[in-house]
């Protein structure tokens, strides 16, 4: 495999940032999940017009990873008004972070997380937060790993059934 690459996305990359997402998306929660649960997500949260807003917010960020012309997966991260919780204006929200299941285990999610620490150094946040479903113990096994600790919870909707997040943090400025 060639090395893999962290790099910031762009508006021309909507369609691999597509791709990625629904991919991702269903590979993580189809097996667990209604079929029509999903499609809609997918429908209402993938959509070119949806993500075309997103990647062109001045708050938001999209990242790919990629090995050679091959993209591993992605990271969504949003400031200030972006964020989807008004938690802390001074906080950076680890939106989306999902890596193709063919590459688990490869670094890859490693190599986004620590993009995101060095990002929330750099622009001088208190800390990174983000939700994770409570059934998902891979990704909460790898935020914990990483010095993420839970501090609330809040519902997430996904069509017709209300599931737990967990809302983890990752203290950067310690004054806080």
């Amino acid at each position: 495999m060639n090395p893999i690459e962290i790099r910031k996305a762009t508006i021309t990359d909507l369609e691999a940032i597509q791709n990625i997402s629904t991919q991702t998306f269903i590979e993580t929660f189809a097996a667990v999940n209604t079929t029509e649960n999903i499609e809609n997500y997918v429908t209402e949260s993938f959509n070119s017009e949806q993500l075309t807003s997103e990647i062109n917010n001045a708050d938001s960020q999209f990242y790919l990873a990629t090995s050679g012309n091959e993209i591993l997966g992605y990271l969504k991260i949003n400031f200030g008004n972006a964020q989807t919780e008004t938690i802390n204006k001074n906080a950076l929200e680890v939106h989306r972070i999902y890596v193709s299941q063919a590459f688990h285990g490869k670094n890859v999610g490693q190599l986004l997380i620590d993009e995101v620490k060095k990002i929330a150094q750099d622009t001088g946040v208190d800390y990174i937060w983000l939700g994770v479903w409570e059934e998902n113990h891979r990704a909460l096994r790898f935020y914990t790993k990483n010095g993420f600790v839970e501090f609330d919870k809040h519902v997430f909707t996904l069509g017709n059934e209300e599931q737990t997040d967990l809302l983890m943090q990752h203290i950067i400025n310690k004054k806080q």
